[in-house]
């Protein structure tokens, strides 16, 4: 008896490293920059756009972030942490082989009150 197929849709994909990337202090996820022409379509319930995309190929997927690291940590140590959460969710969760987590650090952020 064949194994029934099974389709992951993009969306979880996205929301397996949103929820991953939340639960690392010291950083979050970068608001998206829209390019020169892009409009932004805004649907009453929907957040801001992130930095985060999902690319999928077949079995392999391939996560891009940016992100916020606030101010003072290591910025190397806390990307790589990063990358392996990401990798070890999205294939324990999906059975899908994550290909790369790309991560660019976008902003370093000061604490609130910092007077900067």
């Amino acid at each position: 008896m064949a194994t029934p197929e099974v389709d992951i849709s993009k969306h979880v994909l996205l929301d397996i490293a949103s929820t991953t990337l939340d639960g690392i202090d010291g950083a979050s996820v970068a608001s998206a920059t829209l390019k020169v022409g892009e409009v932004l379509r805004q649907q009453p319930s929907t957040r801001r756009p992130r930095a985060l995309r999902v690319t999928r190929d077949g079995q392999d997927v391939t996560v891009d972030v940016g992100l916020n690291v606030d101010y003072g940590l290591n910025v190397v140590a806390l990307a790589q942490r990063a990358q392996a959460a990401v990798r070890e969710n999205i294939e324990l969760m999906t059975g899908l082989n994550v290909r790369a987590v790309n991560i660019t650090v976008q902003n370093i952020c000061l604490p609130r009150g910092s007077g900067a």
